[in-house]
């Protein structure tokens, strides 16, 4: 079976960038507006903390727009700007589509269930849309790949007679 990448598409990418843009350019734009409104000797000290989380969220948010997973035949590896991990296929028990709800819309991941250990949600699935059709055709490609590769069993080693 060949290798198969479920990464974002262009477009999607593009996407994100955009919306990590603005709400950066919003954030650092409020943030410098009340350093420079405070009245007192040293108000820049907090300045400094709130730019050090926001380049927190800026690496959080490109390290999930550049993460990719391969699937392969022996099982998952999940790769983002700062973890590789492999994952045999038999440890994972399924593929599952997670929701969280937050102010600003509904966010939708694809995360597999281990056998053994926590969950591990699979970079390059992440999405805002309530009903995405690319997200359910990675999670198809997914769980197809997954049942070809348990399905495959070891080769017969007995000798025809």
């Amino acid at each position: 079976m060949p290798d198969v990448w479920i990464v974002f598409s262009p477009a999607d990418r593009r996407r994100y960038w955009w919306r990590t843009g603005v709400v950066v350019t919003l954030l650092v734009g409020v943030t410098v507006a009340m350093g420079l409104a405070e009245i007192g000797s040293d108000p820049w000290w907090w300045v400094g903390v709130f730019g050090i989380l926001y380049l927190v969220a800026i690496f959080d948010m490109v390290n999930r727009i550049y993460g990719r997973t391969l699937l392969t035949a022996a099982g998952m590896e999940l790769r983002t700007l700062v973890s590789r991990r492999r994952v045999p296929w038999s440890e994972i028990a399924g593929v599952e589509e997670r929701r969280r709800t937050t102010r600003s819309g509904t966010w939708t991941h694809l995360r597999i269930t281990r056998h053994r250990g926590r969950p591990l949600a699979l970079p390059g699935t992440l999405t805002n849309r309530i009903w995405d059709a690319e997200l359910d055709r990675k999670q198809v490609a997914i769980q197809e790949y997954r049942s070809r590769a348990t399905t495959v069993g070891p080769p017969n080693t007995q000798a025809a007679g």
